[in-house]
């Protein structure tokens, strides 16, 4: 059903990951331009379905067992988003050149751990889901 807690976590892993990017940027270039995840095809892609996972699961709200294996998928995706950032971040610097600020880490970058805590959060709410029905059979 739509109005379990698991499909509220699933909404705003979706919002993390499909709304959020187009709002904040990865980082800020050294000529003060805001870097976001559109100009990176990698980025484009995982964060893509990273979303569309997110839907599928919010609309399979019937096949638990699915929802949970599409959940650990986005976990999964959302870490390799998680660790293209962290080589992009070893890889930008960050100093202060005379009150001119080089480059600047944005907000964007920790969007991928706000979906990984969502979607482990999603898939232990799953998981009791699919533990309470189990324990319900047994009684019948």
């Amino acid at each position: 059903m739509l109005q379990r807690i698991q499909t509220v976590y699933l909404f705003i892993a979706f919002v993390a990951a499909g709304v959020l990017p187009f709002v904040f940027p990865l980082w800020v270039t050294a000529a003060g331009e805001e870097y976001f995840f559109m100009k990176n095809l990698a980025f484009i892609a995982l964060f893509g379905l990273s979303t569309t996972l997110s839907i599928i699961s919010i609309v399979s709200f019937k096949k638990r067992k699915s929802q949970f294996v599409m959940g650990r998928l986005n976990i999964i995706l959302n870490l390799i988003l998680l660790g293209l950032f962290i080589i992009r971040l070893l890889n930008l610097s960050g100093e202060t050149n005379k009150d001119l600020i080089v480059s600047e880490k944005g907000i964007g970058m920790i969007l991928p751990i706000i979906s990984i805590v969502f979607l482990s959060l999603a898939n232990k709410a799953i998981k009791k889901d699919e533990d309470l029905v189990k324990s319900v059979d047994r009684l019948r």
